[in-house]
């Protein structure tokens, strides 16, 4: 968590802007719609559970970067009435749908599978190819193009994760055509399939893991509180810390709380918002907090306190 200064308290840039990664959705998702009907097509035509799977796991990667776009608009409202943060964590519940319906499908996709190892029906080997390799270079497209967005979101980054173990699945596809064409072996498909399930339940955990973390505002991953408390006590005139509390809003938009309590005399000489600059100097100069809230107290104020961690 420890990052180099970010400049004056005042600019606060409030996270990832909600809509500079728009344009980008909208080609992967033009990209992977126009794909997964031709995919469903011939996975029909040909009877391979890969290409069904891999069209599956497009309507998904589809439903997650619409999912993703709609988040976006919703994270650019500003902040209203009782929603005092605006609607900027949108993108974290959209990140957390997309680990959800990677974990569904990924089940459905699982259980054909293994039912096809037990008994495998006959798959075309030529098309699955042909598609799988259409499919993959469509994929690589799509990925390149959501690589240059900000995947520190974790909404652009869960669209991201659909996209690229799509790519992984195509290329598993693709082996799995080429054995089919050489030996016959028609369990190939199937295995491809349990491929893209493991590939599936990877990404789905990350993504499940980091949204996670938000939902339940845990301290953001990386962040070294016991290296904060030391920042926040060396003003000279801070006796104690206690009352801390640091959680993300949304993607890289982390916040700190704490009480702080200071000399008596900070508040008889007026020196008190002296220190609080100080402080808040201390977290943008050395730590990637965007909003921090002090209150600042004498030492006898903790025995009026009630339901504060000491």
């Amino acid at each position: 968590m420890t990052v180099e200064p970010t400049g004056s308290h005042s600019a606060h840039s409030h996270g990832i802007a909600p809509t500079a990664d728009t344009r980008y959705l909208v080609v992967a998702l033009s990209l992977i719609v126009g794909f997964m009907i031709v995919e469903v097509v011939v996975a029909v035509l040909s009877g391979s559970l890969a290409l069904l799977s891999d069209a599956g796991h497009m309507l998904t990667d589809a439903g997650a970067i619409g999912a993703s776009l709609f988040a976006l608009r919703l994270a650019a409202r500003p902040a209203k009435g009782k929603w005092t943060y605006g609607l900027k964590r949108a993108e974290i519940l959209s990140a957390a749908v997309n680990g959800i319906t990677l974990v569904v499908i990924s089940g459905i996709v699982a259980v054909e599978a293994i039912r096809r190892l037990l008994d495998p029906p006959p798959v075309e080997g030529g098309p699955v190819l042909v598609v799988a390799l259409v499919g993959a270079a469509v994929n690589l497209v799509a990925v390149w193009v959501l690589a240059k967005a900000n995947r520190t979101s974790l909404n652009v980054q869960g669209s991201y994760l659909h996209i690229l173990t799509d790519l992984y699945g195509f290329i598993a596809t693709v082996v799995a055509g080429v054995v089919i064409l050489a030996t016959g072996f028609s369990r190939a498909d199937a295995i491809a399939s349990l491929i893209v399930v493991a590939l599936m339940v990877h990404a789905a955990w990350g993504l499940l893991r980091d949204s996670g973390r938000v939902l339940l505002e845990a301290a953001p991953e990386g962040a070294d509180l016991s290296m904060i408390l030391n920042h926040l006590m060396e003003p000279e005139h801070v006796r104690s810390v206690h009352d801390m509390h640091v959680w993300t809003v949304t993607s890289a938009l982390p916040a700190l709380s704490a009480h702080i309590v200071l000399d008596d005399t900070c508040f008889r000489d007026g020196h008190a918002p002296q220190v609080l600059d100080q402080l808040q100097t201390c977290l943008i100069g050395h730590f990637d907090v965007e909003h921090s809230t002090f209150q600042l107290e004498p030492a006898n104020h903790a025995a009026h306190e009630s339901g504060t961690e000491h």
